[in-house]
């Protein structure tokens, strides 16, 4: 795989304190929007908070940098923020959905011109797939109830995790706090307790976005707008004269059509405008299916012709939606999750707990021999078995309580 160093095309440009992440134009006759940018890392990143903070899925920012440890990535490694985005080959309005990107378009007419909106989102498993087709917002709902459906109650129950009837608003709601009904019964989009499923098939079947995306589109979204949901891994897009390509790793069952679909597209292109296409680049795009726009045309010195430099991004002071850990305290009960002797391993459990949904707070320990991920503080005994109750099912660990430090 080749890095962003390793592309001359991505050589950062120039440095900037922020970058456009939701609203972007849409020009005339143009299909890509937005803009690549890196990021340096810095002690204790994670790309999950990373991508929270720069409004986009864990797929993203992981196809975008493989090879990066998603938990424990190293400080001072450049990392590309995929926020450059070729339209889904639709009609621009309404709400578009690609299941294949994970991500969410929200088009509005603003005068005279178009301007999309778009955020990352979570999508069904393959057992619970998010249909694709026409649909619309039948009702909308601030601080939803959840009614459980009989299926996902019983998947539950075969776990050891018995749900209620109905869960209401609150911190263990999955529908989190704004919910948009579809027509087409049973499908949702709403908000979520676990932002890090953002970008992942982690639902059954309905379509979740980060708690602060949610609410921009549920303010932003009127009863009755259309929503289209389609699977689209391959996209062309035009602007500035570049013919872009950008591939993701195709949905089962759906690449061999959907890869013979783009290559018919792009020799229709090339047919008509008389632009040789660099093919060899095409294959590579198609093959690395890193999820970015790659300019195809045949290159020129090492770069096409009207290709968007990239540009870096300074580290924040803080990352938006980062899990903040309490203080220890000898009074509080904990949660002894893992006992290891590499330090990377202990830092990566207690990042994956540290990100779970309802939070559940994780830290390590050094000790003589190794090192102790310990999750908590928690206020009494019920609520450490609860946490552990979650780790088991969630995460397959058997955690183990540690009561509180008695004075005295």
């Amino acid at each position: 795989m080749k890095s962003a160093q390793e592309n001359s095309w991505l050589a950062p440009d120039h440095l900037e304190k922020e970058i456009e992440r939701n609203e972007f134009p849409v020009a005339r006759g143009e299909d890509v929007i937005g803009r690549l940018a890196v990021i340096r890392l810095e002690k204790g990143d994670t790309l999950p908070d990373i991508a929270r903070h720069f409004s986009l899925g864990i797929n993203a920012i992981s196809a975008a940098n493989p090879g990066v440890d998603v938990w424990v990535p190293e400080a001072g490694e450049r990392i590309l923020l995929p926020l450059n985005f070729i339209l889904p080959d639709t009609p621009r309005k309404g709400i578009v959905v690609n299941l294949a990107t994970k991500r969410l378009f929200q088009f509005k007419e603003d005068k005279n011109s178009l301007v999309v909106s778009t955020y990352p989102v979570g999508v069904g498993t393959k057992e619970r797939p998010t249909p694709t087709g026409q649909m619309r917002v039948a009702r909308k709902a601030a601080r939803p109830t959840w009614y459980v459906p009989a299926s996902i109650a019983e998947d539950h129950r075969k776990k050891g995790d018995l749900l209620p009837a109905q869960v209401p608003p609150g911190p263990l709601n999955p529908l989190g706090e704004y919910a948009l009904y579809l027509s087409k019964s049973g499908y949702l989009i709403h908000g979520t307790n676990k932002p890090a499923s953002i970008g992942l098939n982690a639902s059954n079947g309905c379509l979740r976005l980060y708690p602060e995306n949610v609410e921009m589109l549920f303010n932003d979204t009127p009863v009755n707008t259309p929503v289209l949901i389609v699977n689209q891994p391959y996209l062309i897009g035009q602007r500035d004269g570049v013919v872009y390509l950008e591939a993701h790793t195709p949905l089962e069952d759906s690449g061999a059509v959907e890869l013979e679909k783009v290559y018919a597209k792009l020799k229709n292109f090339e047919k008509k405008s008389a632009a040789a296409l660099d093919w060899k680049r095409v294959k590579e795009v198609q093959a690395e299916a890193r999820g970015i726009p790659v300019p195809i045309l045949e290159m020129s010195q090492g770069r096409a012709k009207g290709a968007a430099k990239i540009i870096e991004v300074e580290h924040p002071a803080a990352l938006y939606g980062r899990p903040e850990l309490p203080e220890l305290k000898l009074e509080a009960w904990y949660v002894l999750a893992a006992d290891l002797r590499d330090e990377i391993e202990a830092l990566r459990i207690a990042a994956i707990i540290n990100h779970q949904g309802p939070p559940i707070p994780a830290r390590v320990l050094t000790k003589s021999n190794g090192y102790r991920v310990i999750a908590g503080p928690f206020n009494d005994m019920s609520e450490a078995k609860d946490a552990a109750k979650r780790l088991k099912i969630d995460l397959e660990i058997d955690g183990i309580l540690i009561e509180p430090v008695k004075k005295g």
